[in-house]
């Protein structure tokens, strides 16, 4: 009989869903905040004309997240960045991972790319939205190391979302940071 595999952060969460409840005075486990996706995109900003760098970004994405990238294109015609709605090459790509594969990018996110960011000094405690989502950005894609150098020879930057649901700010905090996300120290 053959072992079915679980996220290490996966079991994590399961293991101390009952003390985060505890902690968030919650009186039901289903109001505990849980981790729903994460989304990884790249826009490629004034280089859309560059086929190099496009290919570059997608194949950036695919190798980290293990998902091909899906194409974004102009919801709006913008003529001062000489944008046309829905014509043209795309202006990011985008990879929204569920289940399994989203633990594992978390766990590899948190304990493989960010300690290896240069000059880091914990990610911000500002980038929360009203729903208890949680924005991130990374300038370079070298710090993940699925990434080659050769792969390396064109930067660019990647923006990474966790879609937390029954999330509040403090409860999406004490979920990340049960998962391990090295927040800033705090100023007082």
């Amino acid at each position: 009989m053959a072992e079915t595999y679980e996220p290490r952060l996966k079991t994590l969460y399961n293991d101390k869903k009952k003390d985060l409840q505890k902690s968030l005075n919650l009186k039901n486990v289903n109001e505990v905040p849980r981790l729903v996706k994460i989304v990884v995109s790249s826009g490629v900003g004034k280089k859309r004309e560059d086929k190099r760098f496009m290919e570059t970004v997608e194949l950036t994405l695919s190798r980290i997240t293990g998902q091909a990238p899906t194409s974004r294109i102009a919801k709006k015609s913008i003529a001062t960045f000489k944008i046309r709605k829905g014509l043209g090459a795309p202006l990011g790509y985008l990879v929204t991972l569920r289940n399994d594969k989203m633990y594992e990018f978390a766990d590899r996110l948190i304990s493989v790319a960010l300690p290896h960011v240069r000059d880091f000094h914990g990610v911000p405690t500002t980038s929360f939205d009203a729903q208890g989502n949680y924005s991130l950005g990374l300038t370079e894609q070298t710090v993940f190391p699925e990434i080659s150098f050769e792969d390396a020879a064109v930067l660019h930057g990647l923006e990474i979302t966790f879609i937390i649901k029954n999330g509040s700010q403090e409860g999406s905090r004490k979920l990340l940071e049960l998962f391990g996300m090295p927040f800033a120290k705090e100023n007082k």
